[in-house]
């Protein structure tokens, strides 16, 4: 595991302030409700922001561990986040995208660690081995200390050609030891056709897990050269002053992946992981054949199996998207 002097200044921040409409039909099939994906129980008894958590307890401190959440959710989380610790949750008055998420934690946290190195996790993602994940998140921290000034994303190594996910496609070869590589980002490929997803699986392109990790700083700088108005208005409005109500009513929704990490590619580096295992748990089509290829079988889909032939939540290999 990491070091006592690592720990003291890594910190994680789960997102988690997505409202997850895709899953819908899914997620209230299982809970009953119209709740976001990550505060569902798909498997295991626990939620997946729960799993989330977990998978990063042995690496982070927990007073180094966040959560951003929204405030219309509560209801939602709050059996699983310390709402009354400012460090533990950072609650969000509306939801405006990753990019604002990934701000106001970053000044949150600068303001109580300059010397922060942070990893940002999505709330809602799968993984079959927790070991192999926790090994590839130790690596990217140590990379980062290497590379103050690049941010480190993690990309899983695909094996099909997908085209509901985000592909990273890698350029030279910055460190490489027996199973680690560590790459400049060439370009970011978003949801590309299947023809173009057949060109990147053969180049070895990787699936964007959205694992983001860097020096505090280097976050900073690169919002700064992007989205500039709305830092200035989370940090005047907003964490400066205490009132993220005003704050977020002034800025605009942004996507961290598309708007702002795919503009400053130079600026990136990807880590390839190889054997966690990763999923985007996007649509109920690949939560089912997720768990069916790992052999879970949640309460709710042995439910499902015993319903008529023809339903489109019987047959798993109906609604993925491979090929």
């Amino acid at each position: 595991m990491l070091s006592v002097v690592n720990r003291q200044h890594s910190w994680a921040v789960v997102l988690a302030g997505g409202d997850g409409t895709r899953l819908q039909t899914l997620t209230r099939l299982i809970s009953g409700d119209e709740r976001p994906k990550q505060f569902c129980p798909v498997f295991g008894g626990k939620s997946l922001l729960g799993h989330t958590l977990e998978r990063l307890g042995p690496l982070f401190r927990r007073d180094r561990t966040a959560c951003v959440v929204t405030q219309g959710h509560q209801r939602f989380y709050r059996d699983e986040i310390e709402e009354d610790d400012p460090v533990r949750s950072m609650v969000q008055p509306m939801n405006r995208g990753t990019g604002v998420a990934v701000a106001a934690a970053l000044l949150q946290i600068l303001r109580l660690d300059p010397e922060a190195i942070v990893a940002f996790f999505p709330s809602d993602h799968y993984y079959a081995h927790n070991h192999a994940f926790a090994t590839a998140v130790e690596s990217a921290l140590r990379m980062a200390t290497e590379y103050p000034h690049s941010l480190i994303l993690m990309g899983a190594e695909a094996d099909y050609p997908e085209i509901e996910y985000g592909w990273i496609e890698p350029g030279r070869v910055m460190m490489e030891s027996p199973g680690t590589r560590l790459q400049r980002v060439k370009r970011f490929w978003e949801k590309p056709m299947l023809r173009r997803a057949r060109i990147l699986l053969r180049r070895g392109c990787l699936w964007n897990t959205f694992v983001t990790i860097g020096w505090a700083r280097a976050f900073l700088e690169l919002l700064q050269g992007i989205i500039p108005q709305t830092l200035r208005s989370l940090e005047w409005a907003g964490v400066g002053a205490g009132d993220l109500g005003r704050a977020y009513q002034q800025v605009s929704p942004v996507d961290l992946s598309r708007e702002v990490l795919a503009a400053q590619p130079q600026r990136l580096l990807v880590l390839r992981d190889a054997a966690s295992g990763w999923a985007d748990f996007g649509t109920p089509g690949r939560v089912i054949s997720t768990l069916v290829r790992d052999g879970i079988e949640p309460p709710w889909l042995g439910q499902l199996r015993r319903r008529d032939a023809d339903s489109q939540w019987t047959i798993p290999h109906r609604m993925i998207a491979r090929p």
